[in-house]
């Protein structure tokens, strides 16, 4: 499978977006429901999103799962990405949930060298490194007061994430993204709601069209996440993730009527500066000769 960096960024920035629209979605009906039945609601209503466009045009093929196991390990990773991420955004805003959940992509870098032997040249380390903190400069003058467990819920959510990334890499060598996002977010909904049952409320019917927006944005947001893994090794598109922490402030402004604070501004600008590099960065090599851009990757000596 030959690597496409820009398709893979591009579709990565899609995601991230879509996420985004997502998470104020699923952070509005934690205030009315337990976290695991919002995971549950999550993973039921992005389904027949995913199944019946391939159903419906015969191509019912393309949801057949090659790895099993993997699908299900990574269904279940899901659920603690869920889990976690929703305690953490029922307490804190979402600029400061990503805040924390954004030291995720350095995670996954750390996790492509190691597990998929990926190389990564120092450009993209120290671009890496320079985001991460963008994102303490955002996060500490303020992590006194945060709520405990949300900022629990949030790195726990986020070294979840970061397995699950190495997961799809390995994943869509072999299966469709239909396939993918069909029986990882199945597996989720499914133990999700087994361990939401006892506790179970009633779904108010002035929440099913959030329950068909989640649905909607939810699919479109994993088919995309699963495209850029598809197009590009994890330590390349993971740094884009931090594009998440504009979108929460956005939506924090927006809906909660939140104004982030000058920390949020100076490390945002540190973040997208790191992102805009690797961007620059990948098209360098892209148009440089084979062996110049091995070189500059490190791949071989200069």
């Amino acid at each position: 499978m030959s690597a496409r960096p820009l398709r893979g960024i591009a579709f990565m920035l899609a995601a991230v977006a879509v996420f985004a629209c997502m998470d104020a979605l699923l952070k509005f009906l934690t205030a009315y429901y337990p976290p695991l039945q919002v995971a549950a609601l999550r993973g039921v209503a992005s389904l027949p999103f995913i199944a019946l466009p391939l159903l419906l045009t015969g191509r019912g093929r393309e949801l057949l799962a090659h790895r099993p196991g993997m699908h299900a390990l990574r269904g279940l990773l899901m659920v603690v990405i869920m889990v976690g991420f929703l305690y953490a955004v029922r307490v804190l805003s979402l600029a400061d949930a990503y805040a924390i959940f954004l030291t995720a992509p350095l995670m996954v870098t750390a996790l492509a060298a190691l597990a998929l032997r990926e190389r990564v040249g120092w450009h993209r380390w120290f671009a890496v490194v320079v985001g991460l903190g963008g994102a303490v400069t955002m996060l500490r003058p303020s992590a006194s007061g945060l709520v405990l467990w949300g900022v629990i819920g949030a790195f726990v959510s986020a070294f979840a994430y970061a397995c699950n990334a190495i997961l799809l890499r390995v994943l869509t060598r072999t299966d469709t993204t239909a396939s993918v996002a069909l029986w990882s977010i199945g597996v989720m909904a499914v133990v999700s709601a087994l361990l939401a049952a006892n506790g179970w409320v009633e779904v108010r019917a002035a929440h099913l069209w959030v329950l068909a927006a989640i649905g909607l944005t939810g699919a479109v947001a994993q088919l995309c996440l699963i495209e850029a893994f598809r197009s590009a090794p994890a330590s390349v598109i993971a740094p884009f993730e931090y594009t998440a922490l504009f979108w929460g402030i956005l939506i924090d402004w927006v809906i909660w009527e939140t104004l982030p604070a000058l920390r949020v501004l100076t490390g945002g600008a540190i973040v997208i500066g790191s992102g805009l590099y690797i961007i620059w960065r990948e098209r360098q090599l892209a148009l440089a000769p084979p062996t110049a851009a091995r070189a500059a990757a490190g791949n071989v000596p200069p």
